[in-house]
């Protein structure tokens, strides 16, 4: 027979779970946009010093050397902030994942027994 109280438990336990979701899920985007924000601030910062050092350069040489260690430079540096936003964005993931797998676990344990029944 059905039981309210049992489903009212059963509802209350399914929007916690959600609440937690949301709140890990809303967590690590803060966190990624953050880190992208900061990480285009600094990328815009350094095109502008470099683009004031290579204003000033009095040779040809001068200013592809001066180019080329800034592409480098600057190409390690994107490598390694989108290394570090796929880390977080995996974290992310796993985070999300979490949350539900003791639900879905329990679910599937209460299906199981249901159907061996």
């Amino acid at each position: 027979m059905f039981n309210f109280d049992d489903a009212s438990k059963k509802n209350k336990e399914a929007v916690e779970t959600l609440v937690k979701g949301y709140t890990s899920v809303a967590k690590g985007m803060q966190a990624i946009a953050t880190e992208t924000a900061d990480y285009s601030k600094k990328s815009f910062e350094d095109g502008v010093a470099h683009f004031e050092k290579l204003s000033g350069v009095k040779s040809v040489e001068a200013a592809v050397e001066l180019q080329t260690a800034f592409v480098k430079s600057a190409y390690e540096g994107f490598v390694a902030e989108a290394t570090k936003l796929g880390e977080m964005y995996a974290d992310l993931a796993k985070g999300a994942y979490k949350t539900y797998e003791a639900p879905v676990a329990k679910a599937t344990a209460a299906a199981k027994a249901a159907v061996a029944a």
